[in-house]
């Protein structure tokens, strides 16, 4: 539609907006310059992996050894090597729905079987401890947790996670795999946590997954990493190296300068993320047929719009999507991507300027 002359806006993006920090770019072209173009480690270089043991133990007072992690050319690559790691054919991973659009796919692609768990508008989109005890079987063998959340940025809190672990805790047959790619695009009440600093007594059963995409606006750079136990973390490697081999040797030396050294871009990018957020929620709100819950954290906001299809004629997110796109030249993701369907996905990792006029026309067509 753009390149027909169409002024199309995308609120369908999951990737920041902002550029790569200066210092990060730096650390590349000086790879570059000084040779740094060779294979490194399959699962990673010592000075990155040793960067990443920094920052958990910086960010999150969390203990790992340079043996526990395992990079890959991001954390999509990195959540298929565990799935692989672990899953034999007929096996069982819960996600929770909305979920990211890749996890139950990837599940299944490892000849896994995802076993949806939804929670609604009216719930927050948060899951409960008896539907995750409901969803256990002696076939299960992962459970996917993902806060911030993308689609809905929802978080879960201490005490909700205190309770869902007290559930996993008693089927020890089960890893818990957290995506922490949204840590630091967080605005909570209260202090922002990784399960395995609530789930102490199960660190050996917990994968704590995340990357330099979101927070340092590196998604094409492609670096994700993983935590978890040094049994898993050497099948993972194995796998890296009859597949990919190594990730890229400069995007490597890049995301160490990108955990190692100035930090304030996660504080800039926040503070912008909640600017928007704090209105693209209010005027998802008052769009006709559409109800959205609060969040906090990543940069979307989840609508309910099953009233506003209706009131089109229209019978699915994916027909009011594609009206919108067609009618009000605006791009969003339907729900039935994420295991929500009749919902709506708003991207405001763009300017206000697109997100104002985004709003008005979709207004307008709704109205």
């Amino acid at each position: 539609m753009r390149a027909a002359g169409r002024d199309v806006l995308s609120l369908s993006a999951g990737e920041p907006d902002f550029d790569t920090p200066e210092h990060v770019c730096a650390a590349a072209v000086q790879a570059m310059e000084s040779g740094d173009t060779r294979y490194t480690a399959a699962d990673g270089t010592p000075a990155l992996k040793q960067a990443i043991c920094n920052k958990f133990e910086r960010d999150n007072g969390l203990g790992f050894e340079p043996g526990q992690i395992s990079v890959g050319a991001g954390a999509k690559q990195v959540l298929y090597n565990v799935c692989a790691a672990v899953l034999n054919p007929g096996d069982e991973a819960i996600v929770l729905a909305p979920y990211w659009v890749s996890y139950p796919d990837i599940v299944k692609l490892c000849d896994g079987e995802p076993v949806v768990v939804s929670a609604g508008l009216e719930a927050g989109y948060k899951v409960t401890p008896e539907q995750i005890e409901e969803a256990i079987t002696e076939r299960t063998r992962l459970i996917f947790f993902n806060t911030p959340n993308n689609p809905t940025g929802v978080s879960y809190t201490r005490a909700e996670l205190e309770a869902l672990g007290q559930v996993l805790a008693a089927h020890e047959q089960v890893l818990a795999v957290s995506d922490d790619i949204y840590e630091h695009i967080y605005w909570g009440d209260e202090p922002w946590l990784t399960p395995a600093q609530v789930w102490t007594g199960m660190q050996d059963r917990i994968v704590t997954i995340n990357g330099v995409s979101k927070a340092f606006a590196m998604t094409g750079w492609r670096i994700g990493y993983a935590a978890a136990h040094v049994h898993l973390v050497n099948a993972m490697r194995k796998l890296c190296s009859q597949s990919t081999s190594n990730p890229c040797s400069i995007s490597q030396a890049a995301a160490a300068a990108a955990l190692e050294g100035d930090q304030s871009i996660l504080v800039t990018m926040r503070d912008a993320f909640r600017e928007r957020y704090e209105y693209m929620y209010e005027a998802v709100n008052t769009l006709p047929g559409m109800r959205c819950a609060p969040a906090q954290g990543a940069f979307y906001v989840f609508a309910d719009a099953r009233e506003a299809i209706r009131a089109k004629g229209l019978e699915n997110d994916t027909q009011m999507a594609e009206l919108i796109l067609s009618e009000a030249e605006v791009a969003l993701v339907p729900g039935a991507a994420f295991g929500a369907e009749g919902h709506l996905r708003f991207s405001f990792a763009c300017g206000m300027d697109d997100l104002k006029e985004a709003i008005s026309r979709i207004g307008g067509l709704l109205a």
